[in-house]
């Protein structure tokens, strides 16, 4: 198995160059915000509103990473904002390499989403509503999708679980695996923080991607918070520890193996304790 490719949000070229440096794989601009607010309003969740200017900047910044762009959902045009067209053609003008849909429910809402990039970047659905978890079958039969990942922030809320997790202890992230597995489709899921930080420790999270085959993941705030960060060389300090804890806990996996069953019983059992503290 190859290494995780990591993926890193921000807009700000000076954190993009540190992540890059590090040996994140793809920087990620987060332009959605249509919606969001009111899905995840009093939340702890990343809201980063990132405009068609960030992507501009980011892209002109990074020299080895991918371009990851995540735009809104498929919408029309209202008085505050243009429709899907026009922001993913403006997103194309800055040539990024993939672009993720978020939140969508149906499947003529992917059709529409592949139909606009038009083969002109990779395509990216991100599956986080109980609506694309139903339809996947459907879903994973339109052409031109190139990857696909699981959102665990948002598919909870839909689920209405108290916490991100739970679909991949209740094996709802097993079944999508396997689905994805069975088109050949490359895929990810949910966020990584430093091996020994969250609420469920970043080493658990990782032995799960690789127990379920899993190809990239998104570095967590938990793993960096760079907004919050007192100075570059702290955030330099973090990724760079970090990553290279990361990838040597990858090494072993790949060389050496681990209890893959085991460790996800140990998953499912931290994620009911953590569950027994949100009363």
């Amino acid at each position: 198995m190859n290494n995780i490719k990591l993926m890193y949000i921000t807009n700000r070229p000076e954190i993009a160059v540190i992540a890059e440096n590090a040996g994140v794989d793809r920087i990620f601009v987060d332009m959605e915000y249509i919606g969001k607010e009111l899905r995840q309003g009093g939340m702890d969740t990343v809201q980063s509103r990132h405009t068609i200017e960030d992507v501009g900047k980011i892209r002109q910044t990074i020299r080895q990473a991918e371009l990851l762009v995540r735009c809104n959902p498929i919408h029309d045009k209202t008085s505050l904002y243009g429709d899907s067209r026009e922001e993913i053609e403006g997103i194309l003008e800055h040539n990024p390499d993939i672009i993720m849909l978020p939140y969508f429910k149906t499947v003529e809402e992917v059709e529409t989403f592949v139909r606009l990039v038009d083969g002109r970047a990779r395509t990216f659905p991100l599956v986080e509503t109980r609506e694309a978890v139903e339809k996947i079958d459907e879903i994973l039969q339109i052409d031109g999708i190139d990857e696909i990942y699981v959102g665990l922030n948002d598919l909870s809320i839909s689920y209405g679980h108290r916490f991100m997790f739970q679909p991949l202890a209740d094996g709802t992230v097993d079944r999508l695996a396997e689905k994805f597995h069975a088109k050949g489709l490359s895929f990810g899921f949910g966020g990584l923080a430093s091996l020994n930080k969250g609420l469920l420790p970043g080493s658990y999270v990782l032995k799960e991607h690789y127990r379920l085959g899993s190809a990239s993941v998104i570095l967590s705030r938990a793993f960096c918070n760079a907004d919050k960060a007192e100075s570059q060389k702290w955030v330099r300090d973090v990724f760079g520890i970090g990553i290279a804890q990361l990838r040597q806990l990858e090494r072993q996996l790949q060389t050496e193996g681990a209890d893959y069953e085991e460790n996800h019983r140990i998953v499912q059992k931290k994620v009911g304790e953590i569950l027994e503290t949100m009363v």
